[in-house]
């Protein structure tokens, strides 16, 4: 099977050779200290190439529209950070930390209360055409490869909150959910837009989510989520199969979302990611859910990939494989990006399991 039959197999409950497999940073990039692993370990190829990874991941063009629109807004030491890539299309900038890749999230729009002032904003332009011009093309130069192709939509309530303050959000949802109605109704058009072109272009999964769980449970009540989040999540779906309807949709939250699982089944979202195992049994919900969703991720970023031998490397994604890859539907990966203290040895034995442990028959 070439890397694309054997991924739309799995996402089809069908059975495959191996179970597909890649590191979670092929689709979003890797923590600074990986790549510098990665890159050593893998020269003169690229890790997907290494690795031989079963999906790799197309962009939309860079924005044409100057960072200086945001400096009224941002101000003060900001201001010296416009030029770098430390602000964002979106006005936000992510100031460095002192701690490897982690980052201080300065939101331009926290503490601003008058909506009025708030629409004078200046928003990207991610939806714009030109954005687009080419993936099509990079989406066949990656499908005659025999690769499958996933493209990030963007989110909806991070996004919102990284403009507007992550407490002042929340405020919002409660004292003013006319401001929290203007941002996620912004964010969800730009997500919609992204995610019906990328569609249209051939792309295999989609990209969208949000973490709106901690470990313990969701970050709000789930009336909350129904009645913000969930409409434009649904929203973006129809428009995905609407343009595709063969693309896979593809949902992202850390955390706990147990409680929300029905509803994204119900609103024909096709992949969970990434079934954090230090909070949801990846066994049990393939158990409960697995005849409606498919799964990307599930081994431990937390505790096995960082902290654990090869071997126990090794155990935890026979495991996976054995109890979340039976009659397909998984898509392996560590649940989130590898930070720093994970050691070479172990990403081998990831690579190694993957390949080694048989796919269980129906």
């Amino acid at each position: 099977m070439t890397s694309r039959e054997r991924v739309l197999a799995a996402l089809e409950h069908k059975q495959t050779d191996r179970v597909p497999r890649l590191l979670y940073e092929e689709a979003i990039g890797y923590t600074p200290p990986v790549e510098r692993l990665l890159r050593s370990r893998c020269a003169p190829k690229t890790p997907r190439a290494y690795f031989d990874m079963d999906i790799t991941s197309v962009l939309a063009a860079p924005t044409v529209l100057q960072r200086d629109r945001f400096e009224s807004w941002l101000g003060g030491p900001a201001a010296e950070a416009l030029a770098s890539s430390q602000v964002d299309e979106w006005g936000v900038w992510w100031r460095a930390g002192g701690f490897h890749h982690f980052a201080h999230v300065e939101s331009p729009l926290r503490g601003v209360h008058d909506l009025g002032r708030i629409k004078e904003y200046p928003w990207p332009d991610v939806e714009r055409p030109y954005r687009f011009q080419g993936v099509r093309e990079q989406v066949e130069g990656h499908h005659v490869q025999g690769l499958a192709v996933a493209a990030y939509a963007g989110s909806v309530f991070e996004q919102s909150w990284y403009i507007r303050g992550l407490e002042d959000l929340m405020m919002d949802l409660i004292e003013a959910p006319e401001v929290a109605d203007y941002f996620f109704e912004r964010t969800a058009a730009f997500q919609m837009a992204a995610a019906e072109q990328f569609a249209r272009a051939g792309v295999d999964i989609i990209i969208t989510g949000d973490d709106v769980a901690g470990q313990t449970g969701l970050l709000m009540a789930i009336e909350t989520w129904r009645e913000f989040l969930k409409p434009r999540l649904a929203a973006t779906v129809r428009a995905v199969k609407a343009a595709n309807p063969r693309a896979y949709v593809f949902y992202h939250s850390d955390g706990n979302v147990e409680r929300i699982i029905p509803d994204l089944i119900e609103i024909g979202v096709d992949i969970l990611n990434p079934v954090q195992p230090e909070c949801m049994d990846p066994a049990a919900i393939k158990r409960q859910y697995g005849e409606r969703l498919s799964f990307w991720g599930t081994v431990s970023v937390q505790r096995t990939m960082p902290l654990g031998t090869p071997d126990d490397v090794r155990r935890e994604v026979r495991a996976r494989i054995c109890d979340v890859g039976r009659e397909g539907g998984l898509i392996l990966a560590p649940a989130h990006v590898l930070n720093p203290e994970v050691p070479w040895e172990n990403i081998l034995a990831f690579f190694e399991a993957a390949d080694t442990t048989p796919v269980p028959k129906r």
